[in-house]
């Protein structure tokens, strides 16, 4: 296996959060490090910590095979990447525009998996690489007014299970990071979607709901109390990506171990029962 100071990777949505972290970490750490995110100016500190920085919009296909090639170009080849780019639409099912919806989806799952196509043959002839996607506990669970954002990650979930037998043979792992709540720009970003991007309708009252519950969970609360930071997440990455036989999956931050064990311990019902001392049912006065 290539030393770290020799392995390359390519970090998506590197702009801020868990990008932002998991960049400027594994620079530290002696990986090359090519940094990408939508604005190149976002990028400028990762420039300075030492990390190469290239725009990508991973919903444009020009944009994903130019910033592949200039990265196989300036250092021979790819041997990490990692599928950070990602948002949260939320709104009720009915009342998001499919624009919008197809707009998560672009940006959330087939950005990740053209990327992905795209890096395999260079891994493949080496016959080794790491390929870790940013799923969430959002990919195990489902949050009302959020089944578009966790729809996406449910479909990263599966993927990379296929995705991770397929490749193995090549040498090529392939790692899902499960973060719960994570101090960072998610939450703002959420509530700005949600308000520019539902229709407005019989969802008002419900959608206000929705905004503040993510918002609070955020900042205050019992919650907060259990979220991480994307420092983290961008630890646990680098943990995996040093492992010798990485596991493939790793949850991050106390919110997500709770949640995630609280929805297996319940069953549908009761899930929906404990959702409803939290959030209004719309319809219902």
């Amino acid at each position: 296996m290539t030393t770290d100071a020799k392995r390359v990777a390519l970090v998506t949505g590197a702009g801020s959060g868990i990008g932002l972290a998991t960049a400027k970490r594994l620079a530290q750490a002696g990986f090359t490090v090519a940094a990408t995110g939508r604005k190149l100016h976002e990028l400028e500190p990762l420039r300075e910590a030492g990390c190469d920085t290239l725009t990508l919009d991973v919903t444009d296909e020009a944009s994903l095979t130019a910033a592949v090639e200039a990265v196989e170009q300036r250092h021979g080849g790819i041997d990490v990447l990692i599928n950070n780019a990602g948002y949260s639409q939320s709104g009720a099912i009915e009342a998001v525009p499919l624009e919008r919806v197809r707009a998560q989806f672009e940006t959330n799952v087939f950005g990740l998996v053209r990327l992905t196509q795209l890096v395999l043959p260079g891994m493949r002839a080496r016959g080794s690489g790491h390929i870790v996607n940013l799923s969430s506990m959002g990919g195990k669970l489902t949050f009302p007014g959020g089944g578009y954002y966790h729809a996406s990650k449910y479909a990263v979930e599966a993927i990379s299970d296929a995705l991770r037998f397929e490749v193995r043979g090549f040498g090529v792992h392939v790692t899902l990071i499960e973060p719960g709540l994570i101090h960072s720009r998610f939450a703002q970003a959420a509530v700005s979607a949600l308000q520019e991007g539902a229709v407005p309708g019989p969802y008002d009252a419900f959608h206000s709901a929705v905004a503040t519950a993510t918002k609070e969970s955020y900042e205050k609360g019992p919650l907060s109390k259990l979220a991480g930071t994307p420092d983290d997440v961008a630890r646990t990455i680098e943990k995996a990506l040093r492992a010798k036989n990485p596991r493939p999956r790793y949850t991050v931050s106390a919110s997500a171990t709770l949640l995630l064990t609280q929805k297996k311990l319940l069953t549908d019902r009761a899930w929906d029962r404990f959702l409803r001392g939290s959030f209004p049912s719309p319809g219902v006065a």
